[in-house]
């Protein structure tokens, strides 16, 4: 596994070596060791699989009283993946990165605690999975507007928009957020 800090460098784009042959393929997307000397000392206690259709976007989300952080990757089509820096103090603080995500390069993203996230699904469909670090906690989820204009994040949006869920269309602006004190 390739391990590559993004410019925000508690954010890891990790790229598995694919073995694969006429038969079809093996990688190994996970090795506790690695990863702990490469992004930290995190446990996964909850994993995740959504579908979505083109055009849909999904995010920016965070939790404050149990934060998670997530190891993200796409088994199906492929997204345009998003993570802003929500920790005030932090050098990023207000900061996005972005990777594009997909089956054909069955690469993987690390979004520590403390990060908002979301993403956009560039293909006709796409099936994202991701394991987290704290549960998911109702009542504790906070939705940050995808199109801030003082973020300026560049999604790769095409004809009238992205579908957005009711609460994502409703999501706060970054000044109005709630953030994480370092």
């Amino acid at each position: 596994m390739k391990y590559e800090k993004l410019a925000i460098p508690d954010v890891v784009l990790l790229t598995p070596q694919v073995f694969g042959d006429e038969r079809g393929f093996f990688l190994e997307t996970y090795r506790q060791s690695e990863f702990e000397a490469n992004c930290g000392e995190y446990t996964f206690v909850q994993d995740n699989h959504s579908k979505s259709l083109n055009g849909i976007l999904r995010g920016l989300h965070y939790q404050l009283r149990n934060p998670q952080g997530k190891l993200v990757r796409v088994t199906r089509g492929e997204v345009y993946d998003v993570a802003v820096d929500m920790r005030k103090g932090s050098a990023t603080f207000g900061k996005w990165v972005s990777a594009t995500l997909s089956e054909t390069n069955k690469q993987l993203l690390w979004i520590p605690p403390g990060f908002a996230h979301g993403f956009y699904v560039t293909s006709e469909e796409a099936e994202f999975q991701y394991k987290c670090t704290d549960y998911y906690a109702p009542g504790d989820e906070y939705s940050l507007l995808w199109n801030d204009p003082a973020l300026g994040i560049d999604w790769p949006v095409t004809g009238s928009g992205p579908v957005l869920s009711e609460k994502d269309s409703a999501g706060d602006l970054f000044k109005d957020a709630r953030y994480f004190e370092l």
